[in-house]
């Protein structure tokens, strides 16, 4: 039913009271005679009541037609009994209910603006990296081509090293886009995780003999904190391992030269937490909130052609995320960091022997 607009009400209203008091006048002509001075008193308290029911009732019926679509508009949607609505009655403020509601209304958007705003931020500094990810190995493979091109491609002792300094720069490329299809495929859910029982410590071991040669050439060492009884955990093996390369591997890019990474594990219940901690330089509390966004760095002067792609850390979250367990970071300037996240407990869950693993130095 569409609502009453304001002259409608008083054309109304008007045309009933008018009516109720033509009404009144006709039986006053007749029973002149018969009236006294409590019916004539009756009578217009009753005029009065019936006169106020009218009005209250239409201008009640237009205010709440009228905030009722207004708050169906800011809803957007039909307004029900499982949503917020407006109570107008005898017994509600019509004014203060509306102003409520739309000061809750305004804070809903408020909050929605924000985090567009964040989003908008990070859209923009996620384009401004990638680019230069992209653009420094595409202007060195440009210009090795160009030197080859000028003549270099003679000469035996330029033309092998540079095409080799061009492939090294193709390879990174491939891998910063790998990285960003692997990160695509996670957060769409494409990519299925092959959920088996494993030995978590045997993989560990696995990762330190990967990234001996690595470590030794900073001369750090990869240990276990002490000796762990066999654990078995549920998850996709081959991403735990990349989980764990990449957190071992930025301990010893990163880390201090002559520095330790240390492996820890605790179960609790049927949770398996593995800390990865070194005693490098620590990272600043005001850059963890943001170490797992996408080629997001501490140190914005570091080379960007040492370490990896730089989608690392978020390909890690993604991946422990997509396990439906949690990965979280605790760091201390000048002491050391730790990344700790969290696996499922296979079945099996803890032997009763202790491991026998070797500390890489």
């Amino acid at each position: 039913m569409r609502a009453l607009r304001p002259i409608q009400i008083l054309l109304i209203g008007s045309s009933l009271v008018s009516f109720l008091l033509a009404l009144v006048m006709v039986i006053f002509d007749i029973y002149a005679n018969e009236l006294t001075p409590s019916i004539i008193f009756v009578t217009w308290l009753i005029c009065f009541l019936v006169s106020f029911a009218i009005f209250y009732y239409l201008i009640k019926k237009f205010i709440d037609d009228r905030l009722k679509l207004l708050f169906r508009s800011i809803r957007k949607g039909k307004i029900t009994n499982n949503k917020p609505h407006f109570n107008f009655g005898l017994k509600g403020d019509v004014i203060a209910e509306a102003e409520l509601q739309t000061k809750n209304w305004t804070e809903e958007r408020m909050e929605e603006i924000s985090k567009l705003k964040e989003q908008e931020e990070f859209r923009r500094e996620f384009l401004g990296n990638l680019g230069h990810e992209l653009k420094t190995p595409v202007f060195a493979i440009q210009g090795y081509i160009l030197t080859l091109l000028d003549g270099g491609l003679e000469d035996e002792t330029v033309n092998v090293r540079f095409l080799e300094r061009a492939s090294k720069a193709t390879d990174r490329m491939v891998s910063i886009l790998e990285d960003l299809d692997q990160i695509t495929k996670l957060e769409v859910d494409v990519l299925k995780m092959d959920f088996k029982n494993f030995e978590i410590l045997e993989l560990i071991q696995d990762v330190f003999d990967t990234l001996e040669i690595k470590a030794l050439e900073k001369n750090i060492q990869l240990s276990f904190a002490k000796e762990y009884s066999p654990t078995i955990v549920n998850a996709d093996r081959s991403k735990i391992a990349q989980v764990l390369i990449n957190l071992i591997s930025n301990s010893i890019s990163y880390g201090n030269q002559g520095g330790k990474t240390l492996l820890r594990l605790y179960v609790l219940d049927d949770i398996v937490t593995v800390e990865v901690s070194d005693n490098g330089p620590g990272i600043d509390d005001v850059n963890i909130p943001r170490l797992f966004e996408r080629f997001y760095r501490v140190e914005k002067s570091r080379n960007r052609n040492d370490g990896g792609s730089g989608l690392g850390l978020s390909i890690v979250k993604h991946i422990i995320e997509s396990h439906e367990q949690s990965i979280n970071v605790r760091s201390t300037v000048g002491v050391g960091s730790t990344f700790a996240f969290t696996l499922q407990l296979g079945k099996g869950g803890i032997s009763q022997r202790t491991n026998n693993r070797k500390s890489i130095q």
